[in-house]
């Protein structure tokens, strides 16, 4: 079995694709205001679909090798990392200090997670 292909790559990779996917649908839109919101409902929902084209299989792939809880915490620092350069290279956001501080906090209780399980 490759890296690509083992149960712990292919479910972040799938989720790397599918947070790229899910921030465009959600936040996309903000560069174009003046857009009938009707329409950008509908581009948002096609992005989900293949969004949830990738997430379900990293769910799924994911759940033999991290517990549903990993999975979930992977997911969310995946979805700040990816929003914070979607919100820089994209929106031309200014991330501040204490965006920065936040998210090492989010970082490090993330990391509570993956320490060893007493049993």
């Amino acid at each position: 079995m490759n890296l690509i292909s083992s149960g712990r790559v292919l479910p972040i990779l799938l989720l790397v694709g599918s947070n790229i996917l899910m921030t465009f649908a959600w936040y996309g839109h903000l560069k174009f205001k003046t857009a009938p919101l009707w329409g950008v409902i509908a581009i948002s929902w096609g992005i989900a679909f293949f969004e949830y084209c990738l997430a379900v299989p990293a769910n799924r792939f994911g759940s033999g090798t991290f517990t549903v809880t990993e999975l979930k915490i992977i997911q969310e620092i995946l979805t700040l990392s990816i929003f914070s350069v979607f919100a820089i290279t994209y929106l031309h956001e200014k991330i501040q200090w204490n965006h920065l501080v936040a998210f090492l906090c989010i970082l490090v209780a993330a990391a509570f997670t993956f320490l060893p399980k007493s049993h």
